[in-house]
C-alpha cells in the first residue's frame, strides 16, 4: 500500500477547501460524555490533516498538539493557523499515529477526526492510552453523508460505488462505522445529525479530497467528476445543495 501521507499530501489542497467541518453539537456531546471541559484541555489530534479539528478545538479554548504522516497537510495546517489565528509555530508534529513521539500521560484528550481506520487498531489504542492522563478520554469522530436520507445522494453515492473500484462508503452493502467502540470497556457513542447547505462545485471538491479519488489517474478523475457535475446540475439547477450529514461520535473513557 503506498504510504498514508502520500496518499493525502496529493489532495491537500481539495481536502482543505472541501472537507467539512463539524457541527457545534459535536463539541457539546463530547464534553458531555467525556466531562472534559475543551477550555484548557490539552488534546493530541492525531491524523490531523489539515487541522479542521485542531481549529475546532483551538477556537474552544483547547491546547492542541497536530499529529499526521503528511508533510503538506501538516504545512496546511500550520499556514491557515497562522493567517486565521495569527499563531505561528502551531505545535504540529509529523508522525505516525501508531507511534507517538510524546511523552507519558501529557493529554486530556486523544482525537482521531476521519483518520482513526488509517492506524493499526491495537498499536494507535495503546499510544493513545500511553499519553492520556489518568481521567482523559480517547474521541473518535466521523462526518458522512446520510445518503438514505436523500434520493438525490444515495444516487450520487451509488454512482461512485460503480465507478470507482476502491470506494467505501454508504453505497456499499457491507460498509460500517470503524470499530473503535470495541477497543473500549467504556465508551459512549452518538449519531449527530445536521445539514451542509454547499454548492456543487465545493461538493465536488470534497470528493476530490477521498482517498478513493487519489487512487485514480487525474484523467479517470476529473472524468467521473464531470459525469457527477452534469447529474447534479440537471437535477438542482440552482446549485446549491442541501446535503444531510451525520456524526458518529465515538468517546472511550
Amino acid at each position: 500500500m503506498e504510504d498514508l501521507g502520500r496518499v493525502f499530501d496529493r489532495v491537500a489542497d481539495t481536502y482543505d477547501a472541501g472537507r467539512p467541518a463539524y457541527p457545534d453539537e459535536v463539541f457539546r456531546a463530547l464534553s458531555e460524555v467525556s466531562g472534559i471541559d475543551l477550555d484548557g484541555a490539552t488534546a493530541i489530534d492525531v491524523g490531523a490533516g489539515t487541522g479542521i479539528l485542531t481549529r475546532a478545538l483551538r477556537a474552544r479554548g483547547s491546547q492542541v498538539i497536530a499529529v499526521d504522516a503528511g508533510a503538506e497537510m501538516l504545512a496546511r495546517l500550520v499556514a491557515r493557523a497562522a493567517e486565521e489565528e495569527g499563531v505561528p509555530g502551531l505545535a504540529a508534529v509529523l508522525a505516525d499515529g501508531n507511534a507517538l513521539p510524546l511523552a507519558d500521560g501529557v493529554a486530556d484528550l486523544v482525537t482521531y477526526a476521519q483518520s482513526w481506520h488509517w492506524l493499526d487498531p491495537v498499536a494507535s489504542i495503546a499510544e493513545a492510552r500511553r499519553v492520556l492522563r489518568p481521567e482523559g478520554s480517547i474521541v473518535g469522530c466521523w462526518n458522512f453523508n446520510h445518503a438514505a436520507a436523500a434520493d438525490w445522494l444515495a444516487a450520487y453515492e451509488a454512482r461512485l460505488a460503480e465507478e470507482v473500484p476502491a470506494y467505501c462508503g454508504p453505497a456499499v452493502e457491507q460498509w460500517s462505522v470503524p470499530p473503535i467502540a470495541a477497543a473500549f470497556e467504556v465508551v459512549e457513542e452518538r449519531w449527530i445529525p445536521w445539514t451542509r447547505l454547499i454548492g456543487i462545485e465545493d461538493l465536488l471538491l470534497d470528493l476530490r479530497s477521498h482517498s478513493y479519488m487519489a487512487a485514480l489517474s487525474l484523467e479517470a478523475a476529473d472524468d467521473l467528476v464531470d459525469r457527477q457535475r452534469a447529474e447534479l446540475r440537471a437535477e438542482f439547477p440552482e446549485g446549491l445543495l442541501s446535503v444531510p450529514m451525520r456524526v458518529y461520535l465515538a468517546v472511550g473513557r
